[in-house]
């Protein structure tokens, strides 16, 4: 958890940020090596690892409103690309945000690492508005580990301008680890509006498929 939030040491992030996509990683670790599995996913709460051998995929689902399970999306991913984990943030889970993303899904190395940019990404999807709520940590999670911070609690409908500004942040953070190979992809979800990042490169690997 901590190797994985290290490289944002810079930004405000504890190691809990990881702490979904460090056990998937870690149970993922300990099934691989048997024989004869060809495709392993371990999806905890909705931050995955995963391994996949010679010429196998597998299709992850983007959630748009996690708390209904409701899809905006599937992402399908092959072998080949580099992608082993896969991680969702947002203030509407089960994890606090400092932001407003309804949803953030993030394409990594492994789980722990989606997981924490995720929620880095998330936390950056984020404007000062009237529409949006927000309290202390500890009030609304007795045990949480952010304390006095304000977290997200809820988002009125917003006005475009306001979902473009929000999600504007949170692309160009999301660029920013991109191009710091601190992640290979992300989709950001906010009250119907969704953006893409990916490097072009790996492209030709996932097959991006929108849900009616």
């Amino acid at each position: 958890m901590a190797q994985a939030c290290q490289p944002f040491a810079d930004r405000f992030i504890t190691p809990m940020a990881a702490v979904a996509g460090a056990v998937a990683d870690e149970i993922l670790a300990s099934i691989r090596p048997m024989p004869p599995l060809r495709r392993v996913l371990i999806n905890n709460g909705g931050d995955s690892a995963f391994y996949l051998g010679e010429g196998e995929t597998v299709t992850i689902g983007l959630a748009a409103r996690p708390e209904d399970l409701a899809l905006a999306g599937t992402i399908t991913l092959a072998a080949s690309d580099p992608t082993r984990g896969v991680a969702t943030s947002g203030w509407r889970g089960r994890s606090q945000s400092l932001g407003i993303a309804d949803a953030v899904t993030v394409l990594a190395v492994n789980a722990a690492s989606a997981d924490a940019a995720a929620t880095v990404i998330a936390n950056a999807v984020n404007i000062d508005h009237p529409a949006i709520a927000r309290r202390p940590a500890h009030e609304v999670k007795d045990d949480s580990d952010l304390g006095d911070i304000p977290v997200t609690v809820a988002v009125d409908p917003l006005p475009e301008n306001a979902i473009a500004e929000a999600l504007n942040s949170g692309e160009a953070e999301a660029m920013r680890l991109l191009q710091a190979r601190l992640i290979h992809g992300a989709v950001l979800l906010l009250q119907g509006q969704i953006r893409v990042i990916g490097t072009a490169e790996h492209r030709s690997l996932r097959v991006l498929q929108s849900c009616p």
